[in-house]
């Protein structure tokens, strides 16, 4: 397995974050990673993902948002969390020139970089990745959340668990629908929101990874 290199990805009006490059020799593609509210790009789910898509050729740069890196416990405002997601843009453009990007990242993350998207700041990337997005807090199904996807230009991939209680399947397949060939929904049975499985789905949680990583990679080579 390749080792990350740890680099720094400096946000305009923002203190330096901190990031890891993991790049597959035959890299295809290198996705944007970003992490959940509460946890940071050292989250196990985050490493394991990370490794899991080396080898399918995607290569990946986890990063921090600001207040991860400061150790705060509060998320960014969307504007700073926003200026980061496009700085690791231009970050991954220097350091893996020539790799087509994605981006996106875990709940918050892809949250996050569907603004950034939505705000035309991510020119350079050809798709999203969204590894359970967050349509609603906990159990409190509403939309409101998506109402700017419509302004995302390009493909996005919803990558989402049947007992994931941010994301109620009722409303996000039809929202999924209304954005038509730029967006696909692949469901994961039994997986809740941080892709836990049941063992009733045939798939333990490393198969379950495996999973989302090559959906990603398959997906990807269609753009």
């Amino acid at each position: 397995m390749s080792e990350s290199e740890e680099i720094r990805i400096r946000v305009e009006g923002n203190a330096d974050v901190s990031a890891l490059l993991l790049r597959p020799t035959e890299a295809r593609w290198l996705l944007l990673l970003a992490h959940g509210a509460g946890a940071g790009m050292r989250h196990p789910f985050l490493e394991k993902l990370a490794n899991e898509l080396t080898s399918v050729n995607v290569a990946t740069l986890r990063y921090q948002f600001p207040y991860m890196e400061q150790r705060r416990r509060a998320p960014d405002s969307p504007a700073i969390a926003t200026a980061t997601v496009a700085a690791a843009m231009r970050t991954a453009s220097e350091v893996a020139p020539g790799l087509p990007l994605l981006a996106g990242g875990k709940s918050f993350g892809g949250r996050m970089t569907s603004h950034a998207a939505a705000q035309g700041l991510l020119k350079d990337v050809r798709g999203l990745v969204f590894f359970g997005f967050p349509l609603h807090p906990p159990n409190k199904p509403s939309t409101k959340r998506a109402d700017h996807l419509p302004k995302v230009p390009m493909p996005m991939l919803f990558l989402q668990g049947t007992r994931d209680t941010l994301a109620d399947l009722k409303l996000l397949r039809p929202i999924c629908t209304q954005l038509g060939a730029r967006a696909t929904l692949h469901i994961i049975e039994s997986a809740d929101h941080s892709f836990h499985v049941l063992k009733s789905s045939g798939m333990d949680d490393a198969a379950a990874l495996r999973h989302l990583a090559e959906t990603t990679a398959s997906w990807a080579d269609q753009l």
